[in-house]
């Protein structure tokens, strides 16, 4: 009985071996595919992570460049194109970490290129901090030349109006000065001699007489002198047409002549004719030479 089974076990037995092998080769393959499955989602991560870090390192080195920007610094045309050519690059690595997966061999690229950049940008930094730095050196330099040329500025400012001033009293010491001052008023005959009068009636002129104060620094030249009259109501009597400057306003005069100042004690005289009758009261007169008050007088006429 147990030899016409055995044939039938044999068979069965093979049948079983079959079956086994092909569980474990099924089992097998499995494994493979799941393990493979796992290295590829692995890989797939890592990717994915590095893609992420690349990004940010990229926004961190677009950061880095706005920065500069930040600084309104003047660049010189190097680095306005070294930063150009920078920020081509970045904006290629966005687009390029922005689109679908990127392969192992184009994460390498960029890997490379991110490398690349944040040196550049290190270099970058480096020479703008040096800019900055020269850039302050020379604002301070110019503020020092700036506060030297105000400082030579007022000091030339200072100078001038001294020599102005100093001007103007070297004009003014060297201005003629009267001295004797005196008036006669006088009487004119028909045969044109004079006779001095003290009453307002006849008068028909007045004769000025001054001398010269002894000035060393006065020209020996030619001086005009410039003569006013006022009448006893304080009115000037004088042409409008007849103008002159002197102590630094323009006015009118009376009467003008010139003399000839040698230094040598010479007297002067000089004639007013009055365009009006004379009245009682006091006339007085005011001398001017060089632009300056020369000296005055009065008389009073009955």
């Amino acid at each position: 009985m147990s030899d016409k089974s055995d044939p039938v076990n044999k068979g069965d037995r093979n049948k079983i071996y079959f079956l086994v092998v092909v569980i474990v080769a099924l089992l097998g393959t499995n494994a493979y595919l799941f393990i493979k499955d796992k290295k590829e989602n692995e890989r797939f991560v890592t990717v994915s992570t590095e893609k992420d870090r690349l990004r940010l390192e990229v926004e961190k080195i677009e950061i880095e460049l706005d920065k500069v920007n930040a600084l309104n610094l003047t660049l010189s045309e190097k680095l306005i194109k070294e930063q150009e050519l920078a920020r081509g690059k970045i904006a290629d690595l966005k687009a390029a970490l922005q689109n679908g997966e990127l392969t192992q061999e184009q994460l390498v690229v960029a890997q490379k290129e991110v490398r690349e950049l944040r040196e550049f940008v290190k270099i970058y930094n480096e020479d703008i901090l040096r800019l900055k730095k020269e850039n302050s050196l020379l604002k301070s330099e110019r503020d020092s030349l700036k506060a030297s040329v105000n400082f030579a500025s007022e000091k030339a400012n200072e100078l001038e109006k001294r020599n102005q001033e100093l001007s103007a009293k070297v004009k003014t010491s060297a201005a003629l000065k009267a001295a004797n001052v005196h008036i006669i008023a006088y009487r004119v005959k028909s045969s044109g001699k004079n006779i001095e009068v003290i009453k307002a009636s006849s008068a028909k002129k007045l004769s000025v007489k001054f001398d010269i104060v002894p000035n060393p620094l006065a020209q020996k030249d030619y001086h005009k002198i410039y003569l006013r009259v006022f009448d006893p109501a304080g009115n000037l009597i004088a042409n409008e047409n007849n103008m002159f400057e002197a102590d630094g306003q323009e006015m009118q005069y009376s009467s003008s002549t010139s003399i000839s100042y040698n230094d040598d004690n010479t007297s002067f005289n000089m004639d007013w004719i009055n365009p009006n009758e004379f009245i009682k009261g006091e006339y007085s007169i005011i001398l001017y030479a060089d632009g300056y008050t020369m000296g005055r007088a009065e008389i009073v006429l009955r």
